[in-house]
């Protein structure tokens, strides 16, 4: 049994991918914030999905992309996590992402617009934490 309370492993995707991610807990709720926290996975999880969903448009549309970073950030009160005020909402208070793209000279800058309305339009994890969902709790013990 895992006692250490501030670092675990996850297996990510819906098949054995053969990938683990280790993860740590960020200094402020009391952890050594020696990995990437839950948080950062998170802001993680929206940066790949608007990145890959960019590119696949991208390339529907004929767009050379020459450089594409896509950096995603968040803000968070954990004194709501701590229950040290708990008029202070357990979560996430903000998210933010920017997005720095460099398409092949010549590019018409409309085309580029375009094509980030529909990134952001289509992106599934973007959307999904805009307009929240819906999560059931499962248990297992043994």
């Amino acid at each position: 049994m895992e006692t250490d309370p501030f670092h675990g492993m996850v297996v990510p995707g819906s098949q054995d991918y053969g990938v683990v991610w280790p993860f740590g807990i960020h200094r402020a709720v009391g952890g050594d914030h020696d990995g990437p926290n839950p948080g950062d996975l998170l802001c993680a999880a929206l940066a790949a999905c608007l990145d890959s969903t960019i590119r696949i448009i991208a390339n529907r549309l004929a767009i050379d992309i020459a450089a594409l970073e896509v950096d995603v950030s968040a803000e968070v009160d954990v004194r709501g996590t701590l229950v040290v005020d708990r008029a202070v909402p357990v979560g996430f208070q903000q998210m933010r992402y920017q997005v720095t793209i460099q398409t092949a000279e010549g590019t018409d800058q409309q085309l580029v617009e375009k094509l980030l309305a529909a990134a952001e339009q289509s992106c599934v994890n973007l959307h999904t934490l805009r307009s929240g969902v819906a999560i059931e709790l499962g248990i297992l013990s043994g």
